[in-house]
């Protein structure tokens, strides 16, 4: 029997949180339940969970910061906002956090469940590696596909599996312009608003992380896409 994914969900709202929580089980999760962060920090340090669902407004430590503290100490595992807000400058901060989408409340459980069980089945992916080196060289950097990791210098930097599959996709592709739709459709599994801004913040991220080399360029084509150059 195939084992139930196990969900922190963190709200300060019990009343949603009931239905949420009783919903989620009926769908065959286990939910594990906080209603403040200091509990729920409590709990990812005693713990394993296969994604997290967060309120940004909580008591004791916001979303933000708790989702900040998941990210230093597991940068795979995939999180959910949930948030009454629909600020733009809020869903930004979450998504340099490292979150992997926003709800804005009220959501329906469907919805929810929808965003669950892609992010669930994506973070069980391994990027496709038998027909090709597990190891790629990206100017002085090596970028190791099998384990997600850039290493520089002798120092080794962990990738999300995002990242991961971001540069993968670019060094397939080197030299040519990657069309923000394609890149989107591949990595995301959608080309909407919000994951087309998340995608901006990857590409912030990953010159960031490749940034010890300045050969590699990742160019802006405007309106169109993207193009990695080396040189």
């Amino acid at each position: 029997m195939e084992k139930k994914a196990r969900i922190l969900y963190v709200e300060d709202d019990l009343t949603l949180s009931f239905v949420t929580r009783d919903n989620l089980v009926l769908k065959g999760y286990e939910v594990a339940f906080a209603d403040d962060g200091i509990k729920a920090l409590e709990m990812i340090r005693s713990g394993t969970f296969d994604l997290y669902i967060l309120d940004v407004m909580l008591p004791g430590m916001d979303g933000f910061s708790l989702a900040g503290k998941i990210r230093d100490e597991n940068i795979d595992t995939p999180i959910i906002f949930l948030t009454a807000r629909s600020f733009m400058e809020d869903r930004i901060q979450g998504l340099q956090l490292g979150a992997d989408d926003y709800i804005t409340k009220p959501f329906s459980i469907e919805e929810l469940v929808l965003k669950i069980e892609v992010f669930l089945r994506r973070s069980k992916i391994v990027p496709l590696v038998s027909h090709r080196n597990a190891t790629l060289k990206l100017g002085s950097y090596s970028f190791d596909l099998t384990n997600q990791q850039l290493i520089h210098s002798g120092k080794t930097q962990p990738l999300t599996f995002r990242e991961s599959e971001l540069i993968r996709l670019f060094a397939d592709n080197m030299n040519q312009i990657v069309k923000r739709e394609d890149i989107l459709m591949k990595v995301w599994g959608n080309d909407q608003y919000f994951s087309s801004r998340s995608l901006d913040v990857f590409i912030s991220r990953i010159r960031k992380l490749l940034k010890s080399d300045p050969t590699i360029k990742i160019e802006n084509i405007h309106n169109i896409g993207y193009r990695m150059k080396i040189g």
